[in-house]
């Protein structure tokens, strides 16, 4: 009898037990359970942002690429390129032109140009830089950022999750110094959130729309040296033209003192000959001395 009391008394236990337990796992995982913050709000439901974040998810690729191509004329070249861009429906981040002779005589033009295109029009417009003239230096590369975009877009969520659940506490609060709490927790977390969406939307503007790189130069003929007689008759040529812009420089630059200088002393010596022949010129009733007549003393 002893043994039965003791038996039932252990199975009882068991059951209140076992109950206990089941009663203290519904209501963990029952409701509207969610993450907790360090201050007590709630952050963002784990079931909601599982739901956001899983299946299937369309990769984020950034396309970016340069091209060197060799034209005919670099500032027509780089126009054919805007247009290009602009058709595609892209735009024209950057662009800049040197003309022929900038760095020297020998210097060729250039364009360089950065464009921006949507990211599957990117191979079509590289094949159409063919068009312009022979393309060299050509690279492309991918990045794959998925994984960022995910984690980006799931901080986003669970951020804002948690400023829906502060401005319910503000409306819920019946003490002053719970309402200043959760006011300075919203402004972090707002300021976070729209941090996390300014990188989230470049990050998205990076995936949609490709860069790429565009150097334009000029067509570069070389020339053969000749040598023997006609390659001295055309050093002697050069040596000619070069001696020929010289002078033409320092006649530039003497004219200027002709005029401001040259002028003033010219008018003087006129005026001083006109003088002395004046003064060697008979007075009127006086004959000029012959030949065998001295001419009389005036002293």
């Amino acid at each position: 009898m002893t043994r039965l009391r003791w038996g039932l008394v252990f199975l009882l236990g068991t059951v209140l037990v076992a109950g206990c337990s089941g009663g203290s796992g519904s209501d963990v995982s029952g409701g509207d359970a969610g993450y907790v913050s360090g201050d007590g709000g709630s952050v963002a439901e784990p079931e909601a942002a599982d739901r956001d974040i899983s299946g299937d998810t369309q990769r984020q690729i950034i396309t970016t690429g340069s091209a060197t191509v060799v034209v005919e004329d670099p500032a027509e070249a780089a126009d054919r390129v805007a247009l290009l861009a602009e058709t595609a429906g892209g735009r024209v981040d950057q662009r800049s032109e040197r003309a022929a002779g900038s760095d020297g005589p020998d210097s060729l033009g250039s364009a360089h140009l950065t464009i921006r295109v949507p990211a599957d029009e990117v191979n079509a417009l590289i094949d159409e830089l063919d068009e312009l003239g022979e393309v060299h230096d050509l690279s492309q590369s991918a990045q794959d950022v998925t994984q960022v975009a995910v984690d980006l877009d799931a901080r986003i969520l669970a951020l804002q999750a948690s400023t829906d659940r502060l401005l319910q506490i503000m409306a819920d609060a019946a003490d002053s110094g719970d309402l200043i709490a959760a006011e300075s927790a919203l402004s972090e977390r707002q300021a976070e959130l729209e941090s996390l969406q300014a990188e989230r939307a470049y990050l998205a503007d990076q995936v949609s729309m490709s860069t790429l790189d565009v150097n334009l130069e000029a067509h570069y003929e070389p020339t053969i040296e000749t040598g023997g007689f006609l390659g001295g008759l055309e050093t002697g040529w050069r040596a000619l033209v070069t001696f020929a812009s010289g002078l033409l420089v320092f006649l530039g630059v003497l004219a200027p003192w002709l005029l401001v200088v040259g002028v003033p002393v010219a008018a003087i010596v006129w005026v001083t000959r006109r003088r002395r022949r004046r003064a060697s010129a008979p007075t009127p009733g006086t004959s000029a001395p012959s030949d065998g007549e001295a001419a009389p003393d005036l002293t």
